[in-house]
């Protein structure tokens, strides 16, 4: 029952061919603002904060549902088993879809799809809250309406590459300002769903979270674009097969050595660090100095990713995949201070500078992708980057228990604390990572051959950099 967000569209005037034309500055080695024939337009323009208005408001509510979703099934006799799987329901089914998503997206109107997917969003809370408010709590349904939150999710998710660089001729600082506003809403979310539950019932936060998709919707409906035009694209909906767009995105996102070598560093990531330090850390902490100490260090963590997000918006890095690498060593901070024992003020300082780089990296990382690659298959690529940026995480979950039972929790967050360390090391050791030239710092004669941006596909030709 989650709602994947996205959370993190927009019609243009030219999409006589019954889609949106993806131009706008994200092909490959095209600087940000090539979308609307070179005028730049603001950050805060408008469209775009219709845009962030949509995003945060989605976020918030995705962060309050967890918190109805626990208390509402509690409170009908199940156990913390019903409530992850009602959780998994919703991953499951946005994790194994979001791919084809992603081709579905690149055929159609973006904008059109999440309008629709917050839509199918709207209603599905809109039911679970009439459930929950009626005492009618039947764990089935409750996880059918997951799995339909959760492909409704992976229509939504790929289009949100392509909308931001369509919105701001400053990527970067867009993606920042997102990404602040997004941390903050996590910070609101869980200490607004525990008021609504304790002063209303879990309904009323399920009412709550539909409410915010249909902001979302409307703030996506009132959204409006400047043509666009793509040279050269055949219309999809008229002559591409499903599968072939599939295999294009396939071979569009292998043929660029810095983006698959992310994906599969980031897979280790997901299994040695990610994964084990969330519920290892819920654990030791809630164990040893209760629930209100880890609320504590929740807090530190969301207050540091807002910081982040203020530091991607002063600094700009020519090589913005080399500083997010940099960034990342920060979280060591997180599992080795809870994994050694320290106390919470120690903990909650670790936690905050984790999120303040985790943050920096996150909005390098997406910056980079949505500037670095063709307009045209930017969605699916972005599609191929979420499946492959979850797909190990429940792994690391999984493994976290066992591990925990044969070494100690302390030892398993002590080396994923060491893991941190690894896995920014190796991703500076790819020279196609380091040495990625952003996009709009490059010269106007194509991306340098050390870049690891000329190692597009083949037959593929890509505007030249403005």
């Amino acid at each position: 029952m989650t709602g994947t967000s996205s959370q993190s569209s927009q019609s243009s005037p030219g999409e006589a061919a019954g889609r949106d034309d993806l131009a706008a500055g994200a092909g490959a080695g095209a600087g940000a603002g090539a979308g609307d024939g070179g005028r730049a337009r603001s950050v805060w323009s408008r469209d775009f904060a219709l845009f962030f208005v949509a995003r945060a408001v989605a976020r918030l509510g995705d962060t309050m549902l967890p918190v109805a979703l626990a208390a509402g099934l509690l409170q009908h006799g199940y156990g913390a088993g019903a409530v992850g799987l009602a959780m998994a329901s919703t991953a499951a089914a946005f994790a194994g879809l979001v791919v084809f998503g992603g081709v579905i997206a690149d055929r159609f109107s973006t904008r059109k799809l999440m309008i629709g997917a917050d839509l199918v969003r709207l209603g599905t809370q809109s039911l679970a809250a009439v459930l929950f408010y009626s005492g009618h709590v039947v764990l089935w349904e409750i996880c059918v309406i997951g799995l339909v939150n959760g492909m409704a999710g992976a229509v939504f998710q790929p289009g949100v590459a392509s909308t931001v660089p369509r919105l701001a001729s400053d990527v970067q600082a867009a993606n920042g300002a997102i990404r602040i506003a997004e941390s903050a809403a996590q910070l609101a979310g869980p200490a607004a769903a525990g008021l609504l539950v304790g002063f209303a019932s879990p309904g009323g936060v399920f009412a709550a979270h539909a409410a915010t998709y249909g902001v979302s919707a409307l703030s996506l409906l009132l959204l409006r674009l400047p043509p666009l035009t793509r040279a050269g694209s055949p219309d999809r909906t008229a002559t591409g097969a499903f599968v072939a767009d599939l295999v294009e995105g396939w071979r569009e996102f292998r043929a660029r050595t810095w983006l698959w070598g992310v994906i599969a560093v980031w897979c280790l990531y997901m299994i040695a660090v990610w994964g084990p330090t969330v519920p290892l850390v819920a654990t030791e902490v809630v164990q040893q100095y209760g629930p209100r100490a880890y609320g504590l260090i929740n807090s530190a963590l969301g207050a540091g990713t807002v910081v982040g997000g203020f530091l991607a918006l002063r600094l700009r890095p020519r090589r913005m995949l080399r500083a997010g690498a940099f960034a990342l060593f920060a979280f060591v901070g997180f599992p080795a201070t809870v994994g050694a024992g320290f106390g919470v003020p120690a903990m909650a300082a670790g936690a905050a500078v984790a999120g303040a780089g985790m943050s920096f990296w996150g909005v390098m990382w997406a910056t980079s992708v949505q500037t670095q690659v063709p307009s045209d298959v930017l969605n699916r690529i972005h599609a191929y980057d979420v499946a492959g940026s979850l797909a190990m995480m429940p792994v690391g979950q999984a493994l976290a228990g066992p591990a925990a039972t044969a070494l100690g929790a302390d030892h398993v967050l002590l080396v994923s604390a060491a893991m941190s360390l690894v896995v920014p090391t190796v991703l500076l050791a790819v020279p196609a990572i380091r040495g990625l030239v952003r996009a709009d710092a490059r010269g106007t004669h194509g991306p340098r051959a050390h870049d690891g941006s000329a190692d597009a596909a083949p037959g593929r030709t890509h505007p030249e950099p403005h």
